[in-house]
């Protein structure tokens, strides 16, 4: 076994402290990587508080992976040591039911091995994720970093990104398409790069007039206030989608009454209460609510390519390991522009 460090949370009330772990040998068809930087997600605070349900301790949060391969298996192909690799939000899936058949492993209706918080597919061995300073993992579920971003700004991109990149895809933004982001945090700050990058008008819908500078640039086109009645009525039947980031409880209904016929709205965030839905703005102009989950490997490279190729990367703030259980405290707060990125070498 390999001897790893980490930061881990014992129970749902206590801190996270160092740690002491052991990753498998690497296998035939393994790499271990050196993680240089994890990004901290608004889910990690979820899970390590147990509010959601469900968690596990010792539990080692970290699903936004940056590292350098140090070691390869004798059977694989695609990486070598030396070169940069990222890992997202899962580290294995069934791959052999319909979906994972089809590269949406995300969607895998088995069983998926999610990086943290979760089992390998043997359904006992735990996963330990990225607040660690190296990790083993299947080469079909390691993704090709670019060197020519900056490797930190990277980082979130393995889960905020592919969160925002995927409904982005699936609903076709792009040249003519009006795209509205709901929330300028973590995710919704990725979602207006991305979805300007595509060549979409991109409006950001916040109930805080003084986010627009911050918003425009981002590279939206527009903004709007959401507690300005006036503003929300002049945007009615505009957009052909959007891209809801906010994982509070809202009033869905009216954010529905601003898309345009066959206009959809996304839901990324994770509001902790069912929301009420109303049929009206749904007949209304054939409008839809849907959802949807960070993305398949193949995905989550297409999208790390794109942002190589457009230079995109989140704005982060990066911070030493001992400081993340102030991190989760500013975070709850929306008190960071706009991910923390743990810089590993800190540990």
């Amino acid at each position: 076994m390999i001897q790893t460090k980490a930061y881990a949370a014992d129970a749902a009330t206590a801190p996270l402290a160092p740690f002491q772990l052991e990753r498998r040998e690497v296998g035939p068809h393994d790499v271990l990587i050196e993680i240089l930087f994890c990004g901290v997600c608004h889910s990690d605070v979820h899970q390590v508080r147990d509010e959601w349900g469900g968690s596990t301790f010792p539990m080692v949060p970290g699903h936004e992976i940056v590292g350098r391969i140090t070691q390869v298996g004798d059977h694989v192909k695609n990486f070598k040591a030396g070169d940069l690799a990222g890992v997202g939000c899962m580290v294995d899936t069934c791959r052999t039911c319909s979906n994972c058949e089809q590269g949406l492993e995300q969607y895998c209706e088995t069983h998926i091995s999610f990086t943290y918080n979760s089992t390998l597919q043997d359904r006992q061995t735990r996963t330990y994720g990225g607040y660690s300073n190296q990790i083993v993992v299947d080469e079909n579920y390691v993704l090709h970093v670019s060197d020519k971003l900056d490797l930190a700004g990277v980082a979130p991109l393995l889960c905020a990104g592919i969160t925002t990149y995927s409904p982005l895809r699936q609903w076709n933004a792009g040249p003519g398409k009006r795209v509205g982001v709901v929330g300028l945090g973590g995710l919704g700050h990725m979602a207006v790069k991305l979805a300007a990058a595509m060549g979409a008008e991109v409006t950001v819908l916040s109930t805080s007039s003084s986010k627009e500078a911050d918003a425009k640039a981002l590279g939206a086109h527009k903004f709007v206030v959401t507690k300005d009645a006036e503003q929300l009525k002049a945007t009615q039947n505009y957009f052909d989608l959007i891209i809801n980031t906010v994982g509070a409880n809202i009033d869905f209904n009216a954010y529905l009454m601003l898309l345009r016929l066959d206009g959809t709205m996304v839901m990324v965030g994770l509001p902790p209460e069912a929301p009420q839905i109303g049929i009206f703005p749904l007949v209304g102009q054939r409008r839809r609510l849907a959802g949807s989950h960070i993305g398949g490997i193949k995905e989550t490279q297409e999208m790390l390519d794109f942002c190589a190729e457009h230079n995109i990367v989140s704005d982060v703030e990066v911070i030493n390991i001992d400081y993340i259980n102030e991190a989760y405290e500013r975070m709850i707060k929306s008190d960071v522009k706009y991910r923390f990125v743990i810089d590993l070498a800190t540990l």
